[in-house]
């Protein structure tokens, strides 16, 4: 299968020569992303009016596509996205590739020691109350399950809106002539996209190290989860114990939960910012003619290949350009405050820290389990970069006004830093001199927004004078 995104093709619209490699990406970019396969179907922009279809071509696509469902064996699942058949399928290959050990009473205990001593070392560190509720020891067959119900919230909106938009592209004569197979191409889809999703969570399943590793809440709120078996994978060579690793780890999971636990909004703004994304994909029609024109009824493989060929190549729209460039910052963000956050809790305390630490990092660079998830799902780059500027940012804060100050401008989104700011920090901490906006953010949001009212009443005021 291709490495296409979900819905996206490897050409990037600032940079045509960079291609599906990882050749001129960013530093650190999500270009080595391993076996996670993009899901299938582009998601087609584009200009242009109707082609001209030939119904006749267009009806052996769709016979073709009847013919491939009625062998597929699935009977389970609805919606844009099989997740019956992603789930079977992620489970079969950990079990193929023998990633399924159930973690052994040991690793359990060393695991919720482990975080509560994390917690402890947290305190101090963030005026953010402890957000763990339970802790769980994971297998990868555990990740995938107990991950699911959240993978649903991040792929259906992309998926509907791809389907819709294949269904809203077809003129009308086509649809009369496709009739009830219609509906099998929308299963068809389903199939397709949870079959790539089921290949994408097994690969991630033998490598995540904690539920929140990637950046998003993806376990069950209040769950700390550790993955022992990938752990033990991810120290080797690294000349420490696991002991140490199970530690920093744990502290790292402790500390995304006091974050996502403690800050309402922000996991919802995640998610959000992800539909937001959809909303913006459209199908370029003339590609579908093309498509129709290369199938071959005889040859039941042409269509998946059709599919993950890139054939049906997408641009990106400046409004989903600029609701990627937003997700970047909130997770930069996240990323960041959690890097500054453990580093002071663990630093001196963990013989292992910085070397563990720089590990994290050149994971990220080479393309971790955050990097391969959303350069799948969006098509987003994760650059190591943004994040090195996020933590600086945060420490300068505290430096300036405290731990407590720093992590009240998590307090509303309208506070959080942009990105303009992860350039210019010391701009950012500038604007909260004098403590005033500190001592009550909100009423700083309410007061710049009067302040704004004013203004356009004033304009509004000088438009009629000059009446």
């Amino acid at each position: 299968m291709s490495d296409l995104p979900f819905g996206f093709s490897p050409q990037d619209p600032d940079d045509p020569d960079k291609g599906g490699s990882s050749e001129g990406r960013s530093e650190g970019g999500a270009g080595n992303s391993g076996d996670f396969s993009g899901f299938g179907f582009a998601g087609m922009p584009g200009p242009g009016g109707m082609p001209n279809f030939d119904l006749g071509q267009l009806g052996q696509m769709l016979t073709q596509l009847g013919q491939a469902l009625s062998h597929s064996g699935s009977g389970g699942g609805s919606g844009p996205v099989n997740y019956d058949l992603a789930q079977q399928l992620a489970v079969q290959q950990l079990h193929n590739n023998q990633r399924t050990e159930r973690p052994s009473q040991e690793q359990v205990k060393a695991i919720e020691e482990a975080v509560r001593l994390a917690e402890l070392w947290l305190d101090p560190t963030t005026s953010l109350p402890a957000g763990v509720r339970s802790v769980q020891s994971w297998s990868s067959v555990d990740w995938v399950e107990k991950t699911l119900p959240t993978w649903k919230r991040l792929c259906d909106p992309i998926a509907q809106r791809m389907s819709s938009a294949w269904l809203e592209a077809l003129p009308e004569e086509a649809k009369q002539a496709a009739g009830p197979l219609l509906s099998m191409l929308g299963q068809m889809g389903g199939l397709t996209f949870g079959s790539q999703l089921g290949n994408g969570l097994a690969q991630l399943g033998g490598e995540v190290l904690t539920s929140t590793e990637v950046g998003l809440p993806l376990g069950p709120t209040g769950t700390a989860a550790l993955l022992p078996a990938n752990i033990e994978k991810f120290v080797e060579g690294l000349d420490r114990p696991v002991s140490e690793a199970t530690v920093f780890l744990a502290a790292r999971e402790a500390a995304h939960h006091r974050l996502f636990g403690h800050v309402p909004w922000l996991g919802q703004r995640l998610l959000a910012t992800v539909e937001e994304y959809a909303r913006g994909i459209h199908v370029d029609t003339s590609a579908l003619e093309e498509l129709a024109s290369k199938i071959d009824p005889a040859n039941p493989s042409s269509m998946q290949e059709l599919m993950n060929s890139g054939m049906l190549e997408p641009k990106t729209t400046p409004e989903q350009q600029t609701a990627l460039n937003r997700l970047e910052t909130l997770l930069a963000l996240v990323e960041g405050w959690v890097d500054v956050v453990v580093g002071d809790a663990i630093g001196e305390r963990l013989p292992g820290a910085d070397a563990l630490g720089e590990t994290i990092r050149r994971r990220r660079a080479s393309g971790g389990p955050a990097e391969q998830t959303f350069a799948t799902l969006i098509g987003l780059e994760l650059r190591p970069r943004k994040m090195r500027a996020a933590a600086n940012l945060w420490r300068l804060m505290a430096d300036r006004y405290g731990i407590e100050g720093r992590d009240r401008v998590w307090e509303h989104p309208d506070l959080l830093p942009g990105a303009e700011d992860l350039d210019e920090p010391l701009d950012f901490a500038d604007r909260w001199g004098g403590g005033s906006d500190l001592d009550d953010p909100i009423a700083a949001i309410r007061r710049a927004e009067e302040a704004a009212s004013g203004e356009s009443g004033s304009d509004d005021s000088q438009d009629r004078d000059d009446e």
